[in-house]
């Protein structure tokens, strides 16, 4: 195959917005959605945090986005750029962009190639931190050729020119809105991060952080007839208990998102007769993230968890696979999810051609964690706790976000590394203090003052290569980025950072995948600062009165709110 092979097999992979059942809009009063890990913020670009991806999916929007299968569908462009229809060059370079014609703002502005340029200009700010910045990597320079026309040159050829301005994690911000929140002013713009103006299906009239939204139909939607709903009560914190409760049993709400829920408590909730839960499987995993700094408190602010203070013990690839070794996958997926999820060692585990062949950490072995300890240095004291001749003592903090299964996690976790003779202190967040973004808290997951933490993540569509780029050694979140970056427990090597460009410039999807594959490996079997746990099935639910919902693991759950209707 030729460089270009993966862009020729693109124009293939397009697909039309589904069409709806409804013919007014507002015709069908208001729907209620409830995310038990409440958004923070309205910005994809100031957080990581899926709650506030999806939230923001409402009102602001990208120039395509993923659909159920992972087809590339246009929102706000007129079609996806392709070698096919002149929109990628023949040398894989640049990518072109036209915007649809009449596109609005929510307020009656046009919306413009000011506004994505500004866009890009606004992540890739070297004074500021962008949660998002993976999605703009190798760009030399974006041009608003004319109104309607943006052309994004790579520094190299880009055989997958579809991070920028793709899926919900890179929607377009309104460049008058957001004029002067570039760098480390983007923070501060409390106005713009909360009520962005959008193009979305609707616009937001009230937002109060960690707790609820109120939104509107946008008035000027490029659709009509749409959305069929007039208001959204976007209600956010609780727990996934209460979620689903809150769909399946007492119909109060209308979609409750990723129901966390042990499965014969969901099939209890489903048998209620209001509402179905509805899953499928994509690259949503639940794992450990090693910290490779030093969190500990006895630091100077400003130094604590950075690059400045190399960790103490989790430094040593041997504690981190003892530490993974101890952890039986098989029970975890039992508790906590059955049907539902998977075992897995891979951080990557889709589409097929991306996935690791990777299965070492599928067996428990105590023994051999005990073993590769004592390899290290550290001895079994007196109180049970492994200490090596340094003084240096395996005593760790395990923090993930307060959530049922999360905890039973964590106790079994915390039990399995004490039998080997690890100290474990739990320590469970407010998901929507967890996964916020706010550069003041102690207590984000990008902030990461503990020693090992838990969560779930995943990529828009079907390449993994913005998400593995993830992992570079200056997208660490530090003080100066203001705690944004998705490289969260701070892994650090060149040898890396060399295959990430490597897969930039790679079009052969046979060696794409293997790349991705190496990557895969290099972050978890073969360093293990990620430890993958469980491939999570994503399980959300709505009434039986919601139409239009289709389920999408490629993008944002309410990728296609603008369809929903009420049944009558």
């Amino acid at each position: 195959m030729k460089l270009k092979t993966l862009m020729l097999g693109a124009a293939a992979a397009f697909a039309v917005a589904p069409m709806s059942a409804h013919a007014e809009r507002g015709s069908d009063g208001q729907v209620n959605i409830i995310y038990w890990q409440a958004p923070s913020t309205l910005n994809p670009y100031l957080s990581s945090g899926t709650k506030d991806i999806e939230a923001a999916s409402l009102v602001i929007e990208p120039l395509g986005r993923y659909d159920e299968v992972g087809n590339l569908v246009p929102y706000l462009a007129a079609e996806i750029p392709t070698l096919a229809n002149g929109g990628v060059s023949e040398d894989l370079k640049t990518i072109t962009w036209k915007i649809k014609e009449g596109m609005l703002w929510s307020d009656g502005s046009p919306f413009t190639s000011t506004d994505v340029k500004f866009t890009a200009d606004y992540c890739m700010s070297p004074e500021g931190g962008c949660a998002q910045l993976a999605k703009f990597e190798g760009i030399e320079s974006v041009e608003a050729v004319d109104q309607l026309t943006v052309k994004v040159t790579f520094k190299e050829p880009k055989p997958n020119p579809y991070g920028p301005f793709m899926g919900g994690q890179s929607p377009i911000l309104q460049a008058a809105q957001f004029a002067n929140c570039m760098g480390a002013a983007a923070a501060t713009c409390t106005d713009a991060n909360f009520m962005p103006i959008g193009t979305g299906p609707f616009r937001v009239t009230e937002f109060r952080t960690n707790d609820v939204i109120q939104m509107e139909a946008n008035p000027n939607y490029r659709d009509p007839a749409k959305p069929a709903f007039a208001t959204v009560n976007f209600k956010g914190g609780g727990d996934a208990a209460a979620a689903g409760r809150a769909v399946l049993e007492t119909g109060e709400f209308d979609y409750a998102w990723n129901l966390q829920l042990a499965p014969d408590v969901l099939a209890g909730m489903a048998a209620a007769g209001k509402g179905v839960p509805v899953s499928a499987f994509g690259t949503l995993v639940e794992r450990l993230e090693m910290n490779m700094t030093d969190p500990s408190p006895s630091l100077p602010e400003g130094e604590r968890a950075t690059a400045a203070h190399p960790h103490p013990f989790l430094s040593d690839v041997r504690v981190r696979k003892a530490l993974s070794m101890a952890i039986d996958r098989d029970l975890l997926v039992e508790i906590g999810y059955g049907q539902a999820g998977r075992p897995t060692c891979n951080l990557v585990p889709a589409p097929l051609n991306y996935a690791s062949d990777n299965t070492d950490c599928l067996v428990q072995d105590l023994e051999g964690a005990k073993a590769l300890l004592d390899e290290a240095g550290f001895k079994v004291g007196g109180d049970g706790i492994r200490v090596n001749d340094a003084g240096v003592r395996l005593s760790m903090l395990y923090q993930t976000s307060v959530n049922a299964v999360r905890q039973d996690f964590q106790a079994l976790i915390k039990q399995w590394w004490n039998e080997i003779g690890v100290e474990v202190e739990l320590r469970q967040i407010d998901a929507s203090v967890y996964f916020g973004g706010d550069a003041g808290s102690p207590d984000t997951f990008q902030r990461f003052y503990a020693d090992v933490e838990m969560y779930a993540n995943n990529f828009d569509g079907t390449d993994p290569e913005a998400y593995l780029a993830a992992y570079t050694c200056d997208k660490a979140p530090r003080p100066e980025t203001q705690w944004q970056g998705e490289n969260i427990n701070r892994f650090c090597d060149p040898a890396y950072d060399a295959m990430v460009a490597e897969l930039g410039r790679t079009g052969d999807l046979a060696k794409r995948g293997e790349i991705a594959k190496k990557m895969n490996d290099m972050l978890t079997k073969d360093s293990y600062v990620i430890v993958p746990l469980v491939d999570r099935g994503r399980v959300s639910a709505h009434s039986n009165s919601l139409g239009g919902v289709i389920l999408n693991t490629w993008d944002s759950e309410l990728w296609n709110a603008a369809d929903w209707f009420r049944v009558k």
